[in-house]
């Protein structure tokens, strides 16, 4: 009976909480980042906050789930999930890199400035319309990186701690 519950309890919890609290902190950074620090985000950084969007409340499920003593496959599942969630976010930060250094070619769709108008009277709308970057222009690099580079580090790192989750035995 104590293996059926192996996933359940008060570590399990903890750790579940945890894992939600860093994503929350990463997506939140990015928003602060926004409309703080007045980053304005591409179409690929903000597809990329979707996993985190998700992952929050799927980690919360994984805690209510051990702090109610769920089966274990439920909790395994949700600490799964929010791995996988973490993964493709991954890929999403690791496709974003590498058109921001020109390794691939990004989306059509995100151009940058491309939809300004060339008729005056509708240039003051555009002016005063908030443009996103080009997905190719980095908004900045810290310690080498962009934005797009510190979420595939940071996404990994919260993948690594979900999947750890789902595959650990409390004992």
């Amino acid at each position: 009976m104590a293996a059926e519950h192996a996933l359940t309890g008060k570590s399990k919890t903890i750790e579940a909480l945890i894992l939600a609290l860093a994503m929350a902190v990463v997506v939140g950074s990015a928003l602060g980042f926004e409309h703080i620090g007045g980053f304005i985000p591409c179409a690929l950084c903000l597809e990329q906050r979707t996993p985190y969007y998700i992952g929050v409340p799927v980690m919360l499920a994984a805690a209510a789930a051990s702090m109610f003593r769920a089966p274990v496959v439920v909790t395994r599942l949700l600490f799964a999930a929010g791995g996988l969630l973490m993964l493709y976010g991954a890929g999403l930060g690791v496709y974003h890199s590498g058109v921001e250094w020109g390794w691939w070619p990004g989306p059509a769709d995100c151009g940058g400035a491309a939809g300004l108008t060339t008729d005056a009277s509708n240039l003051l709308a555009d002016i005063n319309a908030k443009t996103p970057p080009a997905c190719d222009e980095a908004a900045g690099r810290f310690l080498g990186l962009s934005f797009a580079g510190w979420n595939v580090i940071t996404s990994v790192v919260l993948a690594t701690g979900c999947l750890r989750g789902a595959w650990s035995v409390v004992k």
